[in-house]
């Protein structure tokens, strides 16, 4: 937070307003103030920057603006203080030598590797799914990247600890956002949840440290955490138990929910583009048949690449991300001083007209020509502090999305309220993404829905019907 006298782009008002509803905040004040603003009360303020320019000053710099994930540390020598110590709360000297240890398991030769078992994970969600049914996709996907995720981090052949390992994260990484808001706001009933969250950690260090031990008593395997036990630094150091465990729970915090809302967001979305859908199930069946990707095929696809960009500009899964300030600053109009918050969002960055023309419409198309400047298309950030694991979450999700498609046809429920709202830091249905199957010889259908998400995407333009939903 910063203090200082008021300059021209801020907006005073309740700072509970950032972490109330996220996305509408943000989109106020860039309607207000443009590509750098400021929420402030009481002389504490948030800084925000929008669009390519201010989006390239904070994410190339990571010296000046550093990451915190995790804000809640925990004590010196806690499990919350271990939790919180992988890459994305890491910075200089200490996040340099980790990303080269942590990347061996996210390069292509590794990541072809997970394929095939990501691809068995697919099928047996779809074996158990039958035509004629209502499911809640989103729960869905959350399920399935709950699978996925624990078996790629701790392995596909420890199946019970690591889901078990999946769940207790999942937990602990919701308490850590919703306590972590105190960062932003001084608020009694989220600094009362602070004991809770030590409790959670501890649990799920323990689980952790279990799985530690069992890989470091059993061959070598392909699992992300025995590719960390067998990563060296330049000098031929390995990772501490208490580094390793870090760097599972940060990994898993960052893979699992962004991956099941991406997921449901372009199931949605090609639910309600029919002609969209059609031409994708034609290319997938041109290209694989009635058989589940290769790790060759998923590259093979440029529709379905399209299609991936579009969803996660529209509906962006990862709605913001924060920055603090190693020292004072400039950027722009305000004065940063050391340990000021900066908040950067791809939900509003992927929705400036001049870039992105029509942007509220989901068009795959405009990627057959559009090529945005740098730091305009953010998904997965930029910069030196680039995803690492951006090339596996795409293959996941270039392996997911056809095997569903080849079997069934995915609509919404008709007139369903399909809510969107930003949950630790995460664009996600609030209410659920209620589908109906049918058989994959069926057509793709687009029911009238209704719902906040229609204040973020133009489903249908000019069609009386939305106009009316819209309004009401």
């Amino acid at each position: 937070m910063t203090t200082g006298p008021l300059f021209a782009p801020v907006s005073e008002g309740r700072l509970l307003d950032f972490p109330a509803d996220p996305a509408a905040c943000m989109r106020r004040l860039y309607e207000t103030h443009g590509e750098v603003a400021a929420l402030e009360e009481r002389g504490q303020r948030i800084a925000f920057v929008f669009g390519p320019h201010y989006n390239h000053r904070v994410l190339s710099d990571p010296q000046t603006f550093h990451s915190q994930f995790f804000p809640i540390r925990g004590p010196r020598n806690s499990a919350q203080r271990r939790l919180t110590s992988g890459l994305l709360n890491m910075n200089g000297d200490a996040h340099k030598r980790h990303r080269r240890m942590v990347a061996t398991p996210f390069q292509k030769s590794s990541i072809a590797g997970y394929q095939e078992g990501i691809a068995e994970l697919a099928r047996q969600m779809v074996w158990g799914w039958k035509a004629g049914e209502t499911r809640d996709m989103s729960r869905e996907m959350n399920d399935y990247m709950l699978r996925v995720t624990s078996s790629l981090l701790f392995g596909f052949d420890q199946h019970e600890l690591a889901y078990e390992i999946g769940h207790a994260t999942e937990s602990w990484v919701k308490l850590n956002h919703e306590v972590g808001m105190g960062v932003f706001v001084s608020d009694p009933d989220i600094t009362a949840s602070y004991g809770d969250l030590l409790r959670h950690a501890d649990d799920l260090e323990s689980r952790i440290r279990r799985m530690i031990d069992l890989r470091r008593s059993t061959p070598p395997g392909r699992d992300v955490l025995s590719l960390l036990l067998q990563a060296r630094d330049e000098n031929g150091a390995g990772m501490s138990d208490g580094e390793l465990i870090g760097q599972a729970a940060v990994l898993f915090g960052a893979a699992h929910l962004t991956t099941a809302h991406t997921l449901t967001w372009a199931l949605f979305l090609l639910s309600q583009h029919p002609d969209v859908a059609t031409e994708l199930v034609a290319e997938m069946h041109g290209t694989l048949g009635d058989a589940s990707p290769t790790f060759e095929q998923t590259e093979q696809m440029p529709l379905l690449n399209r299609v991936l960009k579009e969803s996660m500009r529209i509906l962006s899964a990862s709605a913001y991300s924060q920055r603090v300030t190693s020292e004072p600053v400039e950027l722009g109009p305000l004065s940063l001083p050391q340990g000021a918050v900066v908040v950067f969002s791809p939900l509003i960055s992927h929705r400036m007209p001049e870039i992105f023309a029509e942007p509220e419409r989901f068009l795959p198309s405009r990627w057959e020509t559009l090529n945005p400047p740098p730091y305009a298309y953010i998904p997965f950030a930029s910069g030196p502090r680039l995803c690492i694991g951006s090339s596996l979450a795409m293959m996941t999700i270039k392996t997911t999305l056809p095997t569903i498609l080849q079997r069934f046809r995915l609509s919404v429920v008709p007139d369903s309220a399909i809510d969107a709202r930003v949950i630790a830091t995460m664009l996600a249905p609030t209410a659920g993404m209620p589908m109906r199957l049918s058989p994959a010889t069926s057509q793709f259908t687009a029911p009238r829905i209704a719902g906040n998400v229609l204040d973020w995407i133009d489903l249908q333009p000019g069609d009386e019907d939305r106009a009316v939903q819209r309004a009401a």
